[in-house]
C-alpha cells in the first residue's frame, strides 16, 4: 500500500494520460463509533473504519467515477482506466456536454475546532458517561416511564483532495453527537415519548466536550413530567390558527421545505426517480416570493461547530456563506460547479460524497434561518390564541417539496400569551410558499442553535450526509393544525 499523497498523485497523472478534461481524487480515512444504552443495558457497540480512494474524471463532456480500498499502483491505474471508460459511456448518452463553473485552485488545510478528540479516550469512559445518564433517567422517572435510552456517536474524517487544476487540500473533521429518550409504552398503539435535545439528539463538529455541554441531566425532570402530562392530554384540536414552532422543529421545516428544494441537481431533475424534483425552478430565480420579508435563509459551511461545516467541499470549493432566500426572495441555490455553470453562477460549495467510495452530490451544508430581534418570550406573549409545538416526531412531503405534513412529540395551546393546556400528537400541514409567507416573527440569537441532522439520505445508490440547520423558534399565521 502506498501513502495517500503518492496514491492521489498517481491517480491524477493516470487520468491526465487518459485524456481527462478535468479530474479530481479523494483519499479518505473514516472512523466511526456509536454507543447506546437501552433500559440499563449497553447495546452492541458499533465501531467501523475505512480507507480508500475515489477517482472522478471528466472526459468527452461526461463524468466517470471509480473507487477502491486497495491502494496499490496497479489497482489505482485500473480504477483510473475504469473511470475513463465510464466517462466515455456517460458522454455517449448525455443530452449536453458538461462544463464546470470557473474555480481558482486552492492549496490549504482545515481542522474542525474541538477540545477533546473522542478517539483518544478509552471506551469505558464513554460507556460510564451513558451509564450515569441512564441511572439519572431511571431514578427520576420512577413509575412515570417504563422505557429509556441514551446514545453517543463519534466520527473522524481525514480527507486529502487533489485536482488537475492544481488544488491540494487536507481536512480533518471531528463530529460528536448524543441524545436521550424516555417514555411510557402502554400498548403497541399507545406510546408517549419525550426526547432531548431533539428526537435525533444533537450532533455538532465538536469533540467529546459536547456531551457535557448539552446538559442532558438537567432536562430529565422536565421530560418525565411531560410524559406524564401526555398520558392525560387531549389530542391537538383541528383548526386554523397561529403556530409557534420550537427551534428543533424549525430545523426540520428548513431541511425539508427549503434545503432539499434548493438543491440545484434536484431542480434539474437528477432525483426525479428517487425522491422527486423541486417546485423552485430556475425560471423563478430572483422572482419567487418564497417567504415573508422577515425570512432570510443562507448556506454557511463556515459556521462554528455546525454539523454541515467544513473548509472545502469535495470539488475543492472553499466554504463560504451564501444567501439562498433574502428577505423572502429566492436568490440562489445549493450548487456544484456543473450545475452552477448552467445558470451562469459560481458554485456555492455544496458538493459532498458519503465517503471515498461514492460520487459527490449536492448536499445541504448548514442551512440557517437568520434570527430576528424579539425574544421567544416576547413572541409568545404577543399570541392571543394559538398552538406551540415542540420536538420532531413525523414528517411527510410531496415529490415537488410543495405540500407537507409534520408532527411533533408534544404541543400546548396558547391563550393570552401563555402556554396553557398540553396536547398530544400535534400536527400541522401546508403549502411551502404559503407557509413561509405567513412567517411573522423569528426569535433572536438567545434561542438560536445549529441543529445537526446525522442521517440525510439522497442519491441512487443511496448516500447519507450530515447537515445542519440554524434556527430559532418562529411564528406563523393561518396554519392548519391537528387532524
Amino acid at each position: 500500500m502506498i501513502d495517500r499523497e503518492k496514491a492521489a498523485s498517481l491517480a491524477l497523472d493516470q487520468c491526465k494520460k487518459l485524456g481527462a478534461e478535468y479530474a479530481d481524487v479523494r483519499v479518505e480515512r473514516l472512523e466511526d463509533e456509536n454507543i447506546s444504552m437501552s433500559d440499563g443495558r449497553v447495546e452492541p457497540i458499533e465501531q467501523a473504519s475505512s480507507y480508500g480512494i475515489g477517482i472522478r474524471i471528466l472526459k468527452n463532456g461526461g463524468w466517470g467515477f471509480a473507487a477502491t480500498d486497495v491502494l496499490t499502483e496497479n489497482s489505482i491505474k485500473e480504477k483510473a482506466a475504469l473511470a475513463a471508460e465510464i466517462a466515455k459511456a456517460s458522454a455517449s448518452v448525455n443530452r449536453q456536454r458538461i462544463t464546470l463553473a470557473p474555480l481558482e485552485p486552492s492549496v490549504g488545510s482545515y481542522l474542525s475546532p474541538h477540545e477533546i478528540d473522542p478517539f483518544t479516550l478509552p471506551l469505558d469512559q464513554k460507556i460510564r458517561f451513558l451509564a450515569d445518564l441512564d441511572a439519572a433517567i431511571a431514578s427520576t422517572g420512577g413509575d412515570k416511564i417504563n422505557s429509556r435510552s441514551c446514545f453517543a456517536g463519534f466520527r473522524k474524517l481525514d480527507k486529502y483532495f487533489v485536482s488537475s487544476e492544481g488544488s491540494r487540500i487536507s481536512q480533518v473533521i471531528i463530529q460528536t453527537g448524543a441524545g436521550l429518550s424516555l417514555g411510557m409504552t402502554k400498548s403497541h398503539r399507545e406510546r408517549y415519548e419525550r426526547s432531548f435535545p431533539s428526537s435525533s439528539g444533537q450532533y455538532e463538529c465538536k469533540g467529546f466536550e459536547l456531551l457535557e455541554e448539552l446538559k442532558m441531566k438537567e432536562a430529565i425532570p422536565r421530560l418525565v413530567e411531560e410524559v406524564a402530562m401526555l398520558q392525560s392530554a387531549a389530542p391537538c384540536p383541528e383548526t386554523t390558527t397561529t403556530l409557534l414552532l420550537s427551534g428543533d422543529q424549525m430545523s426540520l421545516q428548513i431541511h425539508e421545505s427549503v434545503g432539499h428544494p434548493l438543491e440545484l441537481d434536484r431542480v434539474f431533475g437528477s432525483e426525479r426517480n428517487f425522491s422527486g424534483v423541486s417546485f423552485a425552478t430556475v425560471d423563478q430565480l430572483v422572482e419567487l416570493k418564497y417567504a415573508s420579508d422577515v425570512v432570510t435563509i443562507y448556506s454557511d459551511p463556515t459556521a462554528l461547530h455546525g454539523l454541515g461545516s467544513y473548509g472545502y467541499d469535495d470539488e475543492g470549493v472553499p466554504a463560504k456563506g451564501v444567501e439562498l432566500i433574502k428577505n423572502g426572495i429566492l436568490v440562489n441555490y445549493l450548487s456544484s460547479r456543473e450545475t452552477a455553470a448552467r445558470v451562469n453562477l459560481s458554485s456555492t460549495g455544496a458538493m459532498r460524497a458519503d465517503g471515498w467510495g461514492n460520487l459527490p452530490l449536492i448536499r445541504m451544508t448548514n442551512i440557517n434561518l437568520r434570527p430576528g430581534e424579539k425574544s421567544f418570550e416576547d413572541i409568545l406573549a404577543g399570541i392571543d390564541d394559538g398552538t406551540y409545538m415542540d420536538t420532531v416526531n413525523s414528517w411527510s412531503i410531496d415529490d415537488e417539496r410543495k405540500f407537507f405534513k409534520f408532527g411533533c412529540e408534544i404541543g400546548w395551546l396558547i391563550k393570552g400569551g401563555k402556554l396553557t393546556t398540553p396536547v398530544k400528537n400535534p400536527t400541522y400541514s401546508g403549502c411551502t410558499t404559503d407557509f413561509w409567507n405567513n412567517c411573522i416573527a423569528v426569535a433572536d440569537n438567545n434561542s438560536y442553535r445549529i441543529w445537526g441532522v446525522p442521517n440525510c439520505g439522497k442519491g441512487e445508490p443511496g448516500q447519507n450526509a450530515r447537515t445542519g440547520q440554524g434556527a430559532s423558534p418562529a411564528c406563523f399565521t393561518n396554519v392548519q393544525v391537528g387532524g
